[in-house]
């Protein structure tokens, strides 16, 4: 699975940066300076993130890897914006799950 993950850029030189010693290609948010969180995929920034959103990620990302692990206990604070919500089937996986398929 691929999976784009927050990271805090320690350095900036034109479009290109580190964050925690990996390289990251900043041609997609040319913005971003040292410091700030940015979205990153496949070594390339997506965007630049507000700290509190790469937060929700990260402790979502925490979450699926507890859940990996085998961990169920107490994890709803690791996902806190599906607090109040059931989280919501893909509209073709709602389909098949109410036409009583085991496959979508």
């Amino acid at each position: 699975m691929c999976i784009a993950t927050p990271m805090r850029l320690d350095h900036v030189d034109g479009i290109h940066g580190l964050a925690g010693g990996e390289a990251v290609d900043l041609s997609l948010a040319p913005q971003a300076v040292a410091g700030d969180w940015v979205l990153v995929f496949l070594g390339v920034a997506r965007r630049v993130l507000e700290a509190a959103e790469a937060a929700r990620i990260l402790a979502a990302l925490e979450g699926l890897a507890a859940v990996m692990r085998g961990g169920g206990a107490d994890l709803d604070h690791l996902f806190a914006d599906l607090a109040g919500r059931e989280p919501a089937l893909p509209p073709h996986l709602e389909a098949a799950r109410v036409a009583g398929r085991k496959e979508a």
